[in-house]
């Protein structure tokens, strides 16, 4: 009989927090699991509670790992109506105020058991191995798989000396997957060139949006009822960099030939009031409203999503608006690829084109989707192409040797692995020196889990042994 197979998905953010790094690897590992020849751990980061309340949305908070996992859970099944096949296991983490992110803490492969340690799915490749210092994956894991969601040298690019830095770190990156990576999968061209990378989107929408959609198309045919009665909006993170930026330039430009265009806007985040204040000044409708989840009944009126984001990969909140069956407005950019398909889905290459686009989408009703475009936007469709796309059924290779053959010996592949092991062990040694960690963005102290950590994870303090919770 074949061996079962052993993924661990380890991911940059967790539930509650709703972005995009802890949602859909929640459904990778939901819908993974539904085949029973796979056992499946998700690894996610434990913050400590000083942490989760600058992290976690609505005051929520966790005082234990079992209380944690539960709301992960319990999301799963209220939220998208998905029965949990897998296990939940953490690592210590600590939240990053300047970079925005969670970042980890100490040598996060022990989460691990050596006797299960087939395939790693490393959600963020590099965010998860920039600081990485203790045991190689490839050594540890037998194949390690990267699946990049975020364009980071966009975002570096809009900071200060951001064109230096989207420089250097463009070669971080491929440095730390080089090294760590077998296979890497890019939901879209958005994102850097990659070693061993393979352009494919391997995410799906939550299936509470389908059904939303088959309910608004039963609404047209059956009833011949008017499916949405309102008009355009945007819903995502209050940040500059997550479309704001782009759309106060659109509507600013063209606030005469929108004049009777009312918009409402839907998000929480750091630059909240700083938005609301700009958009306020136009002579447009625009009304900003705190965040909600897209799946709420607030959003099934519209008929008109605009995101004119240029940062995403690809956007999840797209990806959700044409799942509801409606109009979506973006630019014609890489990281749209994949939606070009849908003919609800309305790329602008000018502002021009903006405006023409953005009216006629008031005035006509969206086309139902088919089956195969439905299909397409489903976690049973994304799960398939991840299988492929990550080669999950090909055979596993041996995990990386540790000793080197003799020079006479060492063919071109040897060599190869000889310089990608030396490259890997300067990595090692660099991550592992705390003034050069700091100096390249890490955060203080965090070599290993400090005692606060290692009380909440069942760690000892301070020999730091491998007593993770599983």
């Amino acid at each position: 009989m074949a061996q079962k197979q052993h993924i661990a998905i380890f991911t940059t953010a967790s539930l509650p927090w709703m972005t995009g790094t802890a949602v859909n690897p929640l459904f990778r590992a939901a819908y993974l699991a539904q085949d029973s020849d796979r056992d499946i751990t998700l690894v996610i980061p434990w913050l400590s509670l000083k942490d989760q309340a600058l992290v976690y949305p609505n005051k929520i908070t966790f005082s234990s790992l079992v209380e944690h996992e539960a709301y992960v859970y319990w999301w799963l099944k209220e939220k998208a109506d998905v029965i949990s096949g897998f296990k939940i296991t953490f690592y210590p983490g600590k939240f990053s105020k300047e970079k925005r992110s969670i970042l980890p803490v100490g040598d996060i492969t022990e989460t691990i058991p050596d006797e299960v340690a087939d395939i790693a799915i490393l959600e963020e490749p590099e965010h998860l191995t920039w600081y990485h210092h203790g045991r190689r994956w490839k050594t540890k894991f037998r194949k390690v798989i990267g699946v990049v969601h975020t364009n980071y040298l966009e975002y570096v690019k809009r900071e200060k000396n951001g064109q230096i830095q989207a420089f250097l770190l463009k070669y971080v990156n491929s440095w730390v997957i080089q090294i760590y990576c077998h296979k890497v999968v890019r939901l879209s061209a958005a994102t850097q060139d990659l070693p061993r990378s393979i352009i494919c989107n391997v995410h799906g929408v939550n299936p509470k949006f389908l059904e939303v959609g088959q309910m608004k198309h039963g609404l047209i045919v059956e009833g011949g009822q008017k499916a949405f009665s309102k008009g355009p909006y945007f819903i995502g993170k209050m940040v500059w960099s997550k479309g704001y930026t782009e759309l106060l330039q659109l509507l600013s430009q063209h606030q005469n030939e929108l004049s009777d265009l009312q918009v409402d806007l839907y998000g929480n985040g750091e630059d909240f009031d700083d938005i609301q204040k700009s958009f306020s000044k136009l002579t447009l409708g625009v009304r900003i409203y705190p965040g909600r989840d897209h799946v709420d009944s607030l959003f099934h009126d519209y008929k008109v999503f605009i995101n004119p984001s240029t940062t995403d990969v690809v956007c999840t909140t797209t990806a959700e608006a044409l799942a509801m069956g409606k109009i979506v407005i973006c630019a014609n950019h890489p990281s749209n690829e994949f939606f070009r398909q849908f003919p609800n889905c309305h790329m602008y290459n000018t502002g021009n084109e903006f405006v023409q686009l953005t009216l006629r989408a008031l005035v006509e009703e969206p086309l139902p989707l088919t089956d195969g475009l439905r299909h397409a936007l489903s976690w049973e469709a994304a799960t398939e192409r991840f299988v492929e796309a990550a080669e999950l059924n090909e055979a596993i290779q041996e995990k990386t040797p540790l000793s080197p053959k003799p020079l006479v010996q060492m063919s071109s592949d040897d060599w190869r692995k000889s310089v990608e092991e030396a490259s890997a062990l300067l990595h090692n040694t660099v991550s592992g020196i705390e003034v050069a960690r700091c100096a390249f963005g890490a955060i203080p102290e965090t070599l290993q889990p400090d005692e606060q950590l290692c009380k909440e994870l069942g760690l000892d303090f301070p020999e730091h042994k491998m007593l993770f919770r599983h």
